[in-house]
Order: structure tokens, then sequence, then C-alpha cells
């Protein structure tokens, strides 16, 4: 199965359940291939918790979610010891981040040592533990969600945090269209709430993952390609607006992404296209707007298509 036909496979799959957020299943398909990790924000009610349980099921890998609240502890995500009175020694029992996908929801409603525990083992694949590094399945995918609304009682993920996920999806509502489809299929049935009754099916798995991140990685990006991501990048530390701009480690994941994209398209090079395409989600949660920019109603987004439009493409 080549990635064309990986992506394909996926995002049909995936419509069965999603209705209207196109962008969002676009964006966890690259992420899947690369091995990257996906912040969802959105407001309540527009898929982001069906999102997580529809790439699950289509991928056929194993699922887990965490209830992100206040008073959840680091032990509660990656797991403890408990002392076994019958062979009397400790032994390691495993929390829920040990599963292929992830499913962390309303992350920003627990507090920072929860949240630095998972985002912890999504950078190094492994969960210490009682003195024992214990790796994490592969693959291993953690979808994020957190809600732009009520932040009253929130811990809002600090930046350097928010730089381990690969990309930062926006959810908005549906078109009219899209929401008249919504409401037809619960019309005839279909609880678009469970991907299982929607009628997703496993048509992936893990093999066809690494088969697709084998194409992906022998994509071409040649020089030029790498040149005009590294001058992005830079227009955003140098832009007025910004007090924050975007990382190398954005720079490396929004190449990596670019290849995916490319290969989803049947190509085995990248163009600046790919890259263009992707700046908005790749580079949105990394930036810091200077205040007097949000004063005057400023967003990641307009600046980035600011620092797009600066940016002289290769040809």
């Amino acid at each position: 199965m080549n990635a064309s036909q990986f992506y394909e496979k996926f995002a049909a799959e995936a419509e069965k359940a999603i209705v209207g957020q196109q962008d969002a299943i676009d964006l966890c398909a690259l992420a899947v291939v690369v091995g990257g990790h996906v912040l969802l924000e959105g407001v309540p009610g527009v898929g982001k918790t069906l999102l997580a349980k529809t790439v699950a099921r289509l991928l056929d890998l194993e699922f887990g979610r965490i209830q992100f609240t206040p008073d959840l502890m680091p032990a509660d995500i990656v797991g403890t010891a408990v002392y076994d009175l019958t062979r009397r020694e400790f032994q390691v029992r495993k929390g829920p981040v040990f599963t292929n996908v992830l499913l962390a929801d309303e992350i920003n409603r627990a507090p920072a040592k929860v949240q630095a525990a998972l985002l912890e083992a999504m950078e190094e694949r492994g969960v210490s533990l009682e003195g024992q590094q214990l790796p994490l399945p592969a693959p291993f995918l953690v979808l994020a969600t957190q809600n732009p609304v009520e932040y009253e009682g929130t811990y809002p993920l600090p930046e350097a945090q928010q730089d381990r996920f690969l990309f930062k999806a926006v959810l908005g509502y549906p078109t009219d269209e899209s929401e008249l489809e919504v409401l037809a299929r619960w019309d005839r049935g279909i609880e678009l709430r469970d991907p299982v009754k929607a009628g997703v099916e496993p048509v992936l798995n893990a093999a066809a993952v690494a088969e697709c991140n084998a194409e992906v990685q022998a994509v071409r990006v040649e020089e030029k390609i790498r040149r005009y991501i590294v001058e992005l990048a830079g227009a955003t530390r140098t832009a007025p607006d910004l007090a924050l701009g975007a990382s190398t480690r954005a720079e490396v994941l929004l190449m990596l992404a670019s290849k995916a994209a490319a290969a989803f398209d049947g190509r085995d090079y990248v163009t600046p296209d790919d890259v263009k395409g992707l700046l908005r989600p790749a580079f949105r949660h990394r930036l810091v707007l200077r205040p007097e920019a949000e004063v005057a109603g400023r967003t990641a987004d307009s600046v980035l298509d600011a620092v797009a439009a600066s940016v002289t493409p290769p040809r």
C-alpha cells in the first residue's frame, strides 16, 4: 500500500463519522505517518473526541482516554508501583498512556505537573517508572483536546509544552450543508458519537502505518525547500507582532509533515506549496503574540499569513 492509498482509505473511513472537519482529518492522517501529535481545539460538540476514537478504530489500534481534571496526578497517567503481598515485592502497574492512540481530553484542565508527565512521554516515547525506562507501544499518537472558551479553572499549556505537538488543528463550526448531513444521519439512526455505530471499519493497521512512514522518509527535500522553511521560521522571529517565533523543532516537523503531504499527493519530492499549506497548523501554537498585537485584533494565523507573503518561495 502506497501513501496515496493510505490517505484515501483513512479519509474515506473517517468521513463516515466526522462531517465537515476535513482539515482536521487530513492533519491527523499526516500526524499518524510522521509520528507526531495533534492538539485539537474547538468549542464543545464539534467532534474532537469522536475524531480521536475514529482514528483508533480505522487504524485498528488500541485506544485509551484520559479525562483531565484538576485533581489528576502524574501516576494516573504513567502508572505506579503496587506492593504485591504474595510476592513481597513491588509490581509496576502501567497507566493509560501505554496505548497506541491516546485521547487527552481537555488537557488544559489538569495542573502543569500532570501535563508535563504526558508531554514527556510524547517526546521520549517512553516512561521512567520506578527506575525503569519503559517504552511505549508503536505507533504512539496523542490527540489532546482543549476548549477555547470557559478558561476559569484551567491551566493553559506553556509555549514550551505546546511545541511538542506537530499540529494544532482548530475545529470550527461545520457549514450549513455539513450540519444538515449530521442531522440526516442521526435521523436515519446513525449514532455519530460512536465510530462503530457510524460504520467505521478497521481498514488500516500498524503495518500499513510503518509502510507509509518508510515511503515518506524517501521523499526528497531539495536544499532550496529547506532554506525556504528556515526563512519562514526566521521571519516569525523578527515579526514585529510576535514576542516568540518558531523553534528549530518547528522547522523539522514542518519539513517532515511536508514530505508526508507530498507522498499523499503521489509525489516523491516536496514543493513550496506543501510547506506553505501546512504553515498555519504547524506554527500557530508555537508563536507568542505581543500584547499590543492582541489588542489590535491580530492572531497567530493572520501573522503567519503576513509572514508567508513576505518570504518569496523558491522556483
